[in-house]
């Protein structure tokens, strides 16, 4: 697989690949001398590095022969949240996809979901895995005000709010587990590498 590599200052190497949860799991599993930090984004990933220990040179060059792990494979937790499908947008975004909302929930909730990484708001994880049926565009005027622990989806993305805020992506339903809690250690629920499965529950 091709990679670009970009230095980020003297603490830091962006590795541009098409398999950024896999790149991850490799330096996960093996993680390079001097490595302190891996930082996934959706198609890049932030290596921060002791420069007491390497440098951008020397990790590069580790770095352009490293071999992606398959990140199913790779050590990580599993987290079935259950959903409550009463989304404001639960109906628009059948109409939309051509189903009924049955339909709707039935492929939403046969998704293997992974939390590609996180960002937004402390706790926001971006799940891939949507059926392509489902990568719908966000809200061309977005919400001022979205409840915790709602659910939803954008693009080839599914996500639960971690907290109330503003956003724009289609709401599907809401679930009662918090994936963001200060009193938890960790606080996050689903840090990247992640799986999530979502299940349909009564209101």
């Amino acid at each position: 697989m091709t990679v670009r590599l970009l230095p980020c200052g003297r603490r830091a190497v962006l590795v541009e690949t098409g398999d950024v949860l896999g790149f991850q799991a490799a330096l996960t599993r093996e993680p390079p001398d001097g490595v302190v930090e891996l930082v996934p984004a959706a198609r890049t990933l932030l290596v921060r590095f002791d420069p007491a220990m390497t440098d951008a040179d020397r990790l590069g060059a580790l770095l352009r022969h490293v071999s992606p792990v398959d990140s199913a494979t790779a050590e990580a937790g599993e987290v079935v949240l259950p959903v409550v499908y009463d989304g404001e947008d639960l109906a628009e975004v059948a109409e939309e996809t051509g189903m009924s909302v049955d339909a709707l929930i039935a492929r939403h909730t046969a998704g293997e979901y992974v939390s590609a990484f996180c960002g937004f708001a402390p706790g926001f994880a971006y799940l891939s895995g949507s059926d392509p049926v489902l990568h719908v565009p966000r809200r061309s005027t977005p919400r001022t005000r979205i409840p915790a622990g709602s659910v939803a989806i954008a693009g080839e993305y599914s996500a639960v709010y971690p907290s109330a805020s503003p956003g724009g992506w289609r709401l599907l339903g809401r679930t009662d587990v918090p994936v963001w809690d200060v009193e938890r250690d960790p606080p996050n629920l689903l840090p990247p590498g992640t799986r999530v499965r979502f299940s349909a529950v009564a209101r």
